[in-house]
């Protein structure tokens, strides 16, 4: 029999969405002023200090990156108020994921983070990771070492269509060159992004979002992120990491990923029995809108999944300042 889930995890759920949506207001403040590292900075100063208030034993397995390259929330810091009858849990995040997409006024930026048992989300060095994400219908369907018109084959034929009908997302990058190459000879349509790889997985996993699936190389903290809400959202995932600068396989040795060729699934990369994903909007994007400041106060729209409730929530959520003749605005 599955145990019931722990209180202190569902109170700590909750809490967790606040530390988004604060995230997601800092950075959007700074949105269109050009300055992505800025932007990214004042939403991980932002997520750090609400998180630092709640009740939990905290660390950080997918962060900012290392130690020496991140003043704050970096790969192994430890976040939370430490009771001892706190409850220890460890946390992926990405405080402003898209910061192109925020530093440009483009839509689809957010910040996100994710939360499960001691163990339940691969501790992966900040790195690169091939990966293929697809909705439930193709989970038990694809194989990242099969050639990418034998996926889009299994894909569409999982899903009762042609290759023809299918949207598959690919980061617009150099290295991609080969893979769009591959897609649009064996038939299938594609769609570049720029940015927001995270956010183009969750929405493989949706239906009527006329995405079918996601393919190439992006970063590994988003496939460690990408793996949680596709846990909640019942998706697949094939990745594989991809170190890519002097010393990356080493720190993945540290870090106990012996087999460097090791193709991991959805439930590999966050094995947590429980997991909490949320993200809020900075900018507007699929399923959320990004924050919207009037006279007054100020509203964000955040997506709050939880996999042992089988719970998907769409928040939508007013802040009023003080004042009396303050008018909430739809």
């Amino acid at each position: 029999m599955t145990p019931p889930v722990d209180e202190r995890f569902e109170i700590l759920s909750r809490a967790f969405l606040r530390v988004a949506e604060d995230a997601a207001i800092a950075c959007a403040r700074t949105m269109g002023q050009g300055d992505r590292r800025h932007s990214d900075h004042v939403a991980t100063e932002s997520m750090r200090k609400a998180m630092d208030a709640l009740p939990m034993r905290g660390t950080v397995v997918i962060g900012e990156g290392e130690r020496d390259e991140a003043p704050m929330l970096y790969v192994g810091e430890k976040v939370g108020r430490g009771g001892e009858a706190d409850l220890e849990v460890d946390i992926a995040v990405d405080p402003l994921e898209g910061t192109n997409l925020c530093a440009t006024g483009a839509n689809g930026a957010i910040a996100v983070l994710a939360a499960s048992n001691r163990g339940g989300l691969l501790n992966a060095p900040d790195c690169y990771m091939d990966k293929i994400i697809v909705g439930p219908a193709a989970r038990d369907h694809i194989d990242i070492d099969a050639p990418v018109e034998t996926n889009l084959r299994a894909i569409a034929r999982s899903m009762n269509r042609d290759v023809e009908d299918l949207v598959v997302i690919v980061l617009d990058r150099p290295r991609h060159e080969k893979l769009i190459a591959d897609i649009r000879t064996a038939g299938a349509r594609i769609k570049l992004i720029g940015d927001g790889d995270l956010s183009a997985g969750i929405s493989a996993a949706v239906r009527g979002t006329n995405v079918h699936a996601v393919m190439g190389i992006g970063g590994a903290p988003e496939g460690v992120l990408a793996a949680a809400a596709l846990r909640c959202l019942n998706g697949g995932m094939r990745a594989r990491l991809v170190p890519a600068k002097p010393g990356q396989e080493e720190r993945m040795r540290r870090m106990g990923i012996t087999d460097l060729r090791r193709v991991y699934t959805e439930t590999q990369l966050a094995p947590g029995p429980d997991i909490m994903f949320v993200a809020t909007g900075v900018t507007d994007g699929a399923f959320m809108r990004g924050v919207r400041f009037f006279g007054g106060g100020l509203r964000t729209s955040s997506l709050l999944m939880s996999l042992r409730e089988r719970h998907v929530r769409f928040v939508d959520t007013v802040r009023i300042d003080d004042g009396s003749d303050v008018v909430v605005e739809f």
